[in-house]
C-alpha cells in the first residue's frame, strides 16, 4: 500500500445494487452492511463513502470526496464544476441512459413547454427544470418534490418533470410525456484539484479501465471451437460481418483452433449452423472483462 487513499462516493438508492455488482465484475469487492453509509472495498487504497447520487456532484466539486459516481443529470441540477472522467452507461434495469421527461395527464390541453406559462410543475429537479423552461421564455411555478411525484399531477400540480427508464410507471399513472428534457447516463466524476494529484488521477484511470472492461463484457460470451481449415471459409460467413477471431493451428495440422467474443442472443441462433459447416468440440463461457 502506498500510503495514498481515494475517497469514492458510491451512490445510494437506485444506482447503489448495479453499482455494487458492476464493481464486482471489475474486480472490486463492495460490501454494504446495514445503516452504514461507509461500505468497505477490498483495495486498501480506496475509502468508500455511500451517498444519494443526488448530492455526490456537490461534495465532489467541494473536495470532500475526491470522485465519484452519480448521473449527468445530478452534475446539471448541482451547476457544479467538475472533470467527467467517464461516461458509463448503467442504471438500476438496463444499460440504455434514463430519460427526464416533461409529462402531464393525458386529458391535459399541455401540449409543448409553451403551454406551461403561470402554471405549476412537480420535480426533483428544480434548477434542470427551470433552466429548461427558461429556453421557452416560460415562467412557471416549479417546485421541489419529495417522492411520488406521477401521483400529483392533476389534482396538485399541472405537470411534472419525471425520471424514467421505461415509461410504465407513468402510463400506469395515466400520464403520457410531452418532451425529452435531457437523456442521462452515470458519470464518473473528479474533483479537479484531485485531478491534478498524479497518484489519484492514476488511481481512478486504472479503476475506470477496469469497470468499462466489466460494462463492454455485459451481453457478451466467449466461444471455442474447431474447425477444419477446408471448412474456415463456410464457418466464417455463418459469424457476424466483420468479426475477427483468433486462429491457432492444432496438433493436427488439418485443424484450427477458433475463439471469437459474439453477442450472447446470438448463440442460439448460430451455434447449429455453425455445427453444420463442420465445426466441433462448440464451447461456450462467460465473460467477466473485455478490455479494449
Amino acid at each position: 500500500m502506498s500510503g495514498n487513499v481515494l475517497k469514492l462516493g458510491i451512490p445510494k438508492g437506485s444506482l447503489e445494487e448495479a453499482t455494487v455488482k458492476l464493481f464486482a465484475k471489475a474486480g472490486y469487492n463492495i460490501a454494504i452492511k446495514s445503516r452504514s453509509y461507509f461500505p468497505t472495498i477490498d483495495d486498501e487504497e480506496i475509502e468508500c463513502m455511500l451517498i444519494r447520487a443526488q448530492e455526490i456532484p456537490r461534495y465532489v466539486a467541494d473536495g470532500v470526496l475526491d470522485a465519484g459516481l452519480t448521473g449527468k443529470d445530478w452534475v446539471m441540477e448541482n451547476r457544479v464544476d467538475v472533470a467527467e472522467i467517464a461516461d458509463l452507461v448503467y442504471s438500476k434495469q438496463s444499460t440504455r441512459p434514463v430519460r427526464w421527461v416533461l409529462a402531464v395527464p393525458n386529458d391535459s390541453p399541455v401540449q409543448s413547454a409553451r403551454d406551461l406559462q403561470g402554471k405549476r410543475v412537480a420535480t426533483e429537479a428544480v434548477n434542470m427544470t427551470t433552466d429548461y423552461l427558461k429556453k421557452f421564455g416560460v415562467t412557471a411555478h416549479v417546485e421541489f418534490s419529495w417522492g411520488a411525484t406521477e401521483v400529483k399531477a392533476p389534482k396538485l400540480v399541472d405537470a411534472i418533470v419525471e425520471i424514467t427508464e421505461t415509461g410504465s410507471s407513468l402510463r400506469a399513472n395515466n400520464l403520457r410525456i410531452v418532451d425529452t428534457i435531457m437523456e442521462s447516463t452515470t458519470k464518473f466524476i473528479m474533483n479537479k484539484s484531485a485531478c491534478k494529484d498524479e497518484w489519484k488521477l492514476n488511481k481512478v484511470n486504472r479503476l475506470v479501465l477496469m469497470l468499462k472492461g466489466a460494462m463492454a463484457a455485459n451481453g457478451k460470451v466467449g466461444m471455442m471451437m474447431n474447425v477444419p481449415k477446408s471448412k474456415l471459409e463456410a464457418v466464417m460467413k455463418i459469424l457476424p460481418q466483420g468479426m475477427r477471431p483468433t486462429l491457432a493451428e492444432l496438433s493436427d495440422k488439418n485443424w484450427l483452433d477458433m475463439t471469437v467474443i459474439i453477442d450472447e442472443k446470438l448463440v442460439r441462433d448460430i451455434v447449429p449452423d455453425l455445427k453444420q459447416a463442420g465445426a466441433e468440440d462448440i464451447v461456450e463461457y462467460p465473460l467477466n472483462k473485455v478490455i479494449h
